[in-house]
């Protein structure tokens, strides 16, 4: 091939790659208009349900679904436009100062580890009848923002439900295979772990002192074998 041959190859391919920085250039602008529209659209809707969102609960945690599709957070800050619009940044930031509250209040009792039904029913309690009701999709979204500023707030799942933990410190697998085990009746033995869970007897004795150091388990001797009861998996919500 002569030389005119391989300059005109290098012209087309400049001419190629020209065209597909322009149709990349035309396909981001669109997307930044629909983008912008979508925004746009969210505005006007925020603004047009601005009640209902502060309200209602449900209604709430669908506008917080809607802003994730198109990537907005109304949570970023407590200040801005959705701050000014919504007031739902003031909403979660007062909402985790409560979830804190009623962490510390109930923590001698179940060692920082709380059902979410129960933290709910106690933050509906001490909220008030007047106050909007908080649902389990707001409680969550108020301890990710607690999560932010490293005060040690982390969700555990314990099979079908989730446990908030409020005290530093990662629960160890073990610790979480016995409240798994021990979520049905709230509370295990010894023998119930070296049987259900083929352990050996040291490793599930080391497992339940462990959480009973912890102050997350409270231990019973009144039967034949010393029961280890966990507060965090009971059902009771009265008053301490």
């Amino acid at each position: 091939r002569g030389i005119g041959a391989i300059n005109k190859d290098r012209l087309a391919k400049s001419k190629f790659a020209e065209k597909g920085t322009e149709i990349a250039e035309v396909q981001f602008s669109q997307m930044q208009g629909q983008f912008e529209k979508f925004k746009s659209n969210l505005e006007e809707f925020a603004a047009k349900h601005r009640n209902d969102i502060k309200r209602n609960a449900e209604f709430r945690q669908h506008f917080q679904q809607m802003c994730a599709r198109i990537g907005v957070d109304p949570l970023a800050s407590s200040k801005g436009f959705w701050a000014e619009m919504l007031g739902v940044g003031d909403f979660y930031y007062e909402l985790g100062v409560q979830v804190i509250e009623v962490c510390l209040a109930t923590r001698t009792k179940n060692g920082g580890l709380i059902s979410l039904e129960d933290l709910r029913t106690r933050l509906q309690r001490s909220r008030g009848k007047s106050r909007q009701e908080v649902s389990n999709d707001d409680i969550l979204r108020a301890i990710k923002k607690l999560r932010v500023l490293g005060s040690g707030f982390a969700v555990i799942p314990v099979r079908g439900r989730r446990l908030v933990q409020s005290v530093p410190g990662e629960l160890s697998m073990d610790d979480t295979a016995v409240l798994e085990h021990a979520e049905e009746k709230a509370f295990t033995c010894e023998s119930e772990l070296v049987r259900d869970l083929g352990w050996q007897k040291i490793r599930a004795l080391h497992a339940l002192e462990h959480l009973v150091h912890e102050g997350m388990a409270w231990v019973d001797d009144q039967a034949d074998e010393r029961h280890y009861w966990f507060p965090s998996l009971l059902s009771d919500t009265g008053d301490e």
